[in-house]
């Protein structure tokens, strides 16, 4: 019997599909390359032509799930007839950009056994996303609700200090400790993008108003 030969466009994402199914099913240390092409019944040189080390399909499965949402988001910053602020809100946490199965990954990402997954995930969100809400700060300093000088490094800034403090549990807060940091993360959002005092409080519609807003 012949055998089949894939193209290799669908033989690497198989490698990619399997890979992300088994560091979803046994965490990503616990999973080698010996195991990914046992379940695909190929050779160990199939995998090391598309990919010279487990990092690499790794890196590979952040950034295909990454450049959807990168997609999504660039869509939404592209928009004309909708302001810099309104984008801002469509983007924001509390927003679930991806859908469904953005919101599963992430889920998994939070798994001990996926720390490292969860790390490339956290680099590739900043260095991917950042450009996309730096277009949208631009847009707000020539709309006036903004005034930022640097905005892509302001961006970068902002972006690494919510993925650090609050995804992911690294700190175990409680519930109200994380309140209380979703409400900082608020107000240095406004002041490091020049943004009036409450115009971010989308980000936390729960939380009472302070004395200072209206």
């Amino acid at each position: 019997m012949a055998r089949t030969t894939k193209n290799p466009d669908d033989r690497k994402l198989e490698i990619i599909l399997t890979a992300e199914r088994l560091f979803r099913e046994r965490g990503f240390k616990k999973t080698s390359i010996e195991a990914i092409i046992q379940d695909m019944g190929v050779a160990k040189g199939t995998f090391y032509y598309y990919f010279k080390s487990k990092e690499a399909v790794l890196e590979a499965i952040v950034n295909r799930s990454l450049d959807q949402v990168v997609e999504m988001a660039q869509q939404v910053a592209d928009a004309p007839d909708i302001d810099a602020l309104s984008k801002m809100k469509m983007l924001l946490p509390d927003s679930h950009i991806g859908g469904e199965d953005t919101t599963e990954k992430a889920q998994y990402l939070h798994l001990p056994a996926n720390r490292e997954l969860h790390e490339v995930t956290n680099v590739q969100t900043i260095l991917k996303l950042s450009p996309v809400f730096a277009q949208i700060v631009e847009q707000g300093n020539n709309e006036g609700v903004f005034s930022v000088t640097r905005p892509l490094e302001t961006i970068q800034f902002l972006l690494a200090s919510s993925q650090f403090l609050l995804d992911g549990g690294l700190f175990d807060f409680s519930d109200e400790e994380i309140t209380r940091r979703r409400l900082s993360m608020q107000d240095m959002i406004e002041k490091s993008l020049g943004a009036a005092q409450g115009s971010f409080g989308f980000m936390n519609p729960s939380a009472p108003p302070t004395e200072d807003q209206p």
